[in-house]
C-alpha cells in the first residue's frame, strides 16, 4: 500500500504578487490562516497561483516561503509540471531541495501527448525524483486527457501516489478506483463535486473554494471520511452559489478577487489574466456577502 499525502482538504493556493514581484509577507499570512482554519495541505504554485506567468525563480522562491512557513505542520505540495518534460524534471530536483513534501504534475498542455507519450512523461518525471507525486488531470484547460487505464499503467510508479481528477466526470473517478484500487488515491479536483466524488472513494479534495471558506471545506470533507454525508451534503449545498461565483470566469480571476475583498492582499493579475468584468464583481461580492465573508 502506498502512503497517502494527505486525506481532506488541500487549498491550491493563489500566489499574491504585487509590482516588484511575488509579495512572501501575504504569501505567510495566508499560510497562517489556512492552517489555523484546519486546512490538511497547501498545493503551492499550481494554475491557482498563477505558475505559467512565475518566473522559475519567483516559484521556486514561493515553494520555499511555503514550506518556511509551514514549518511542516501539513505537507507542502509543489506544482512543478510542465508540457516540457525536461524543464519539469529540474524543476522537481529544486522544488524537491527546497523542501516540498510532494509534487502535483498537470497534463501536458498545447502539445498534448499521445497515452504512449503521457506514460512515459510522467515515468520520467518520477525516475528524476524520490518524492511522492500526484497527477493532474483537467482537460478543459490542458486539451490532454489522462485516461484511466494510462492512470492504472502510471499506478504501477512507486513515487506517483495520486491523481487530482478534474474532468468533473465522477463515473470517470469510479472508474480509477475500481481499476487502481488502494495504488492511487484519487482527489476531487473541482468544488461543485466534493461529496459525489468522496462519496464513491476519493480520499479529499484540491480545493479553490478552500481560499475563501477553508474551515468549512475541511469539514466538508471529514464528514464524508466519516460517513457523515447528510452534515457534508448540506456543506455542499451551502456554498454551490459561491463556488459557481469563483469559476464565473477563468480561475484564479474570482478567487484573487475575493482574496483582495477579504484583506489578504492578493494583489494583482498578471497578464493574460485580467480583472472580473463588473457584473461579475458585483455577483461575487454580493454571494460574499451573504455568506458573511464580507460586509
Amino acid at each position: 500500500m502506498k502512503k497517502t499525502i494527505f486525506k481532506g482538504s488541500a487549498t491550491a493556493l493563489v500566489t499574491p504578487i504585487n509590482e516588484k514581484g511575488v509579495n512572501f509577507d501575504a504569501l505567510e499570512k495566508m499560510i497562517e490562516f489556512q492552517i489555523a482554519q484546519n486546512t490538511d495541505a497547501l498545493v503551492i504554485c499550481g494554475t491557482t497561483g498563477e505558475a505559467p506567468t512565475l518566473e522559475d525563480s519567483e516559484h521556486l522562491d514561493a515553494i520555499e516561503c511555503a514550506v518556511s512557513a509551514s514549518k511542516g505542520r501539513i505537507p507542502v505540495i509543489a506544482g512543478t509540471g510542465s508540457n516540457n518534460t525536461a524543464h519539469a524534471i529540474m524543476m522537481n530536483k529544486e522544488a524537491q531541495k527546497r523542501g516540498a513534501d510532494a509534487l502535483l504534475w498537470v497534463a501536458p498542455y498545447y502539445n498534448k501527448s499521445t497515452q504512449r507519450g503521457l506514460v512515459k512523461h510522467y515515468q520520467s518525471l518520477a525516475a528524476s525524483t524520490d518524492l511522492p507525486a500526484i497527477l493532474y488531470n483537467v482537460p478543459s484547460r490542458t486539451g490532454s486527457d489522462i485516461k484511466a487505464e494510462t492512470v492504472e499503467e502510471l499506478s504501477k510508479v512507486e513515487n506517483i501516489v495520486a491523481i487530482k481528477e478534474a474532468s468533473g466526470d465522477v463515473a470517470r473517478s469510479v472508474d480509477i478506483i475500481a481499476r487502481c484500487g488502494e495504488n492511487i488515491d484519487v482527489y476531487s479536483g473541482n468544488d461543485d463535486i466534493i461529496v459525489p466524488m468522496m462519496s464513491v472513494g476519493a480520499k479529499g479534495v484540491i480545493s479553490v473554494l478552500s481560499n475563501v471558506v477553508p474551515k468549512d471545506t475541511h469539514e466538508m470533507c471529514m464528514h464524508c471520511l466519516n460517513g457523515d454525508y447528510e452534515k457534508a451534503t448540506k456543506l455542499q449545498l451551502k456554498y454551490f452559489t459561491l463556488v459557481k461565483a469563483l469559476f464565473c470566469e477563468v480561475n484564479p480571476i474570482p478567487v484573487k478577487t475575493a482574496m483582495n475583498l477579504m484583506g489578504f492582499d492578493a494583489g494583482i493579475l498578471r497578464l493574460p489574466l485580467y480583472e472580473m468584468e463588473e457584473k461579475n464583481f458585483n455577483l461575487l461580492k454580493e454571494i460574499m456577502k451573504s455568506h458573511g465573508l464580507i460586509k
